[in-house]
């Protein structure tokens, strides 16, 4: 409540010197109207220091502070002339480029790659120039034709009402809570502003700075300070999912759109400008379409393999171990090679968890999957953890000595681990199949699971197998070594 109170008190000072001291070409008048897009300014950066949607409050801050300086400009031109009813061109460009960081704000997407954002920057500076020339060119021919100050005031009309729509339509497809009460305050902002500037520019434009209806111009700047200071959460419901998703990705089209129009409109008076604007437009969004595309593609590939990985190990995770299982199974069966399966406990873990913790517990299982990574790694093995303190190793094309001396080492290297809490061991089932084609990933899978159990019941800490191997006849059987 208090901003608005201030606000009000403002407003209420500004009356006051226009009428008690105008003071010579509204100068009095011209303190207000630039002090008060000044505050707007310094209460945005305030809120950019203790908001998560900085860089719209400190963008919205760089607009009110060019606003403020084409006033300032004005206010040097009014005293100099000793008139109040002109625009010099240093405030008629600031006001254009006033528009440029609320356009890129807009149009920028969240968790963008720096060189997009200068991207959009690039294309946001060259909209403005192309704005502040083809409006240049009205206001340089105000004087012999009647109709080129109505056609400048539509251009500010134009420039201000996509501000309006665009903050409108980011407030309502608004997914973020931080970035929607930012773009709320946009919005509101943009709409006041729309509405006074409207009314200034088609209803008082003959007369000069300095009459009462320099009171409306604080209006906007003022509702914008009271909102930036006022931190209340926002308690409007969010966007549907879809809506927001669909805003967040038609938001770049809206800088090389822009461009493109603004360009065309320019093409008589400044045709190199108008080229350059149609290059800059092209190749702006092509270019970041193809980074945006990299840093999709990248962050998909991440997903991806976060989706194969046990979060905690690092290993593959069961539902990865499912499909190269399968995948190991097909290939063997093709080329008649050999396949080998190793299924690894830990011993005891559940007691090894309750006397030591969970993080002890986590610990362990890291230093078990690192020894299995570290020995197991060769070029085709693959280690999986199978589930809770069970890891899984596929070993295809390797001779059964290898695939038995394989799982020794292992055992070995965990029993000798230097864990803090102890040393811990590990029971190892190996199921085996030459040729796999006589029998399935399934059987595979169930042989290394029935020598685990083996394991564990003959003491754990060791190596069984349980395979299916082809004799000498060309008939199957099933052997347990220790």
């Amino acid at each position: 409540m208090q901003p608005v109170v201030l606000a009000l008190l403002y407003v209420l000072c500004h009356g006051l010197v226009v009428a008690l001291w105008p003071g010579p070409a509204g100068v009095g008048s011209f303190v207000f109207l630039t002090g008060a897009p000044l505050l707007a300014a310094a209460a945005c950066l305030w809120r950019a220091r203790r908001d998560r949607a900085a860089l719209g409050w400190r963008a919205t801050a760089l607009a009110l502070l060019l606003w403020a300086g084409g006033m300032a400009f004005n206010m040097i031109d009014a005293l100099g002339a000793g008139r109040a009813d002109f625009t010099p061109r240093a405030s008629l460009f600031l006001y254009v480029l006033y528009g440029v960081p609320l356009v890129f704000i807009l149009a920028r997407a969240r968790r963008e790659r720096l060189s997009i954002s200068l991207i959009d920057a690039a294309m946001a500076a060259l909209l403005g120039v192309l704005f502040f020339v083809h409006t240049a060119s009205f206001a340089a021919r105000v004087e012999v034709d009647a109709h080129a100050m109505s056609n400048m005031q539509r251009m500010f009309d134009i420039q201000n009402l996509c501000i309006a729509a665009f903050a409108v339509v980011r407030w309502l497809a608004g997914d973020v809570p931080e970035r929607r009460r930012f773009f709320r305050a946009l919005a509101l902002y943009a709409l006041a502003y729309l509405l006074v500037a409207y009314y200034i520019n088609h209803y008082t434009s003959d007369d000069a700075f300095g009459a009462f209806n320099d009171l409306l111009i604080d209006v906007p700047f003022l509702l914008i300070a009271c909102l930036a200071l006022d931190t209340r959460p926002d308690t409007g419901t969010t966007a549907h999912p879809r809506l927001a998703r669909t805003v967040q990705a038609a938001g770049p089209i809206i800088l090389p759109l822009l461009l493109l129009v603004v360009g065309t409109l320019v093409v008589d008076h400044a045709r190199p400008l108008a080229v350059a604007g149609f290059v800059v437009a092209t190749l702006g969004f092509g270019l970041r379409s193809v980074l945006l595309q990299t840093d999709l593609l990248e962050r998909q590939a991440a997903l991806d393999q976060l989706a194969r990985q046990d979060g905690l190990t690092g290993v593959a995770n069961r539902r990865e171990f499912d499909a190269r299982l399968t995948s190991e199974w097909n290939r063997a069966r093709r080329s008649g090679t050999e396949l080998g399966l190793l299924l690894v406990d830990i011993d005891h873990f559940k007691a090894f968890n309750d006397q030591h913790g969970h993080p002890a517990g986590d610990r362990c299982l890291q230093a078990v999957a690192g020894v299995l990574k570290a020995i197991a790694g060769r070029g085709g093995d693959s280690v999986a953890r199978y589930g809770g303190e069970e890891f899984a190793v596929i070993v295809p094309g390797s001779p059964l000595s290898g695939v038995l001396a394989l799982a020794e080492r292992l055992r070995e290297a965990v029993e000798a681990l230097p864990l803090p809490e102890g040393p811990v061991s590990i029971s190892v089932g190996v199921g085996y199949l030459h040729p796999p084609a006589l029998a399935s990933a399934d059987q595979l899978l169930a042989d290394a699971d029935a020598g685990l159990y083996a394991a564990k019941r003959a003491g754990r800490n060791q190596v069984i197998l349980h395979a299916h191997v082809l004799d000498d006849e060309g008939s199957t059987h099933g052997t347990m070594d220790c």
